[in-house]
């Protein structure tokens, strides 16, 4: 599967991929900036309470960018219009997830880190880089179904990575509970968000604009489409 994977990268994926990871960005590093003076809200629930904090689920927490990094090439493989329409759902999900954290800026409590073990310290480190803001909805499980619904059913993709991708995505979406990095409702949140604007990207042809403005970038900048 590698090898044929290898095979069909397309180099015309990469820049409409590198947009993603920019906006992306944006709405969670850059408008966190503008907002940090705001009040941020606290969503918390009796459930989130009863959820235990096990510091060892940091290791799915951080591996998950590797999977998504796979994935998304995965997905851009899968052909131009299946690439743009994913894109598209990328890229709706980003700008409503700024809307949110613009509107409703939220905040968590986060556990005490006691002992100096490997994955203690990994919470530390985790904690320390990333602040307790811009947690509803979740982007980590956002990004991660998005992993998952973009190859669901593609031909090419064997059912195995298919389930595994499926598992992995339910792992990571616990890791978000466990580390605490978010609520219940973040993970709900991200999930339905994901589901939603991929489902009507699927459904009408909003991709077009932007495939043709990427087909135009890649043209000046490839000298062809290699999509």
């Amino acid at each position: 599967m590698i090898k044929k994977f290898l095979k069909r990268l397309p180099i015309g994926g990469l820049i409409p991929l590198l947009t993603c990871f920019l906006v992306n960005d944006f709405v969670y590093f850059i408008l966190r900036i503008f907002m940090e003076d705001a009040y941020h809200y606290d969503m918390t629930t009796f459930l989130d309470e009863k959820i235990p904090f096990i510091p060892g689920w940091v290791s799915i927490y951080f591996i998950c960018y590797i999977f998504w990094v796979v994935n998304y090439l995965l997905i851009a493989s899968r052909g131009k219009e299946h690439l743009y329409r994913f894109v598209t759902a990328d890229l709706l999900s980003r700008i409503i997830c700024g809307v949110f954290f613009i509107l409703l800026p939220t905040t968590n409590v986060r556990p005490e880190i006691t002992g100096n073990g490997l994955w203690e310290n990994l919470m530390r480190f985790l904690y320390a880089v990333d602040p307790p803001t811009n947690l509803f909805p979740s982007i980590h499980c956002l990004t991660s179904w998005f992993c998952y619904i973009g190859i669901r059913g593609q031909k090419g993709i064997s059912r195995a990575y298919q389930v595994f991708s499926l598992v992995f995505t339910v792992l990571i979406c616990l890791s978000t509970q466990f580390t605490k990095q978010h609520y219940l409702v973040d993970v709900i949140g991200g999930i339905v968000l994901a589901q939603v604007c991929y489902s009507l990207s699927m459904k009408f042809n909003w991709y077009k604009p932007i495939m043709k403005f990427f087909e135009c970038i890649n043209n000046k900048v490839w000298r062809h489409n290699y999509l």
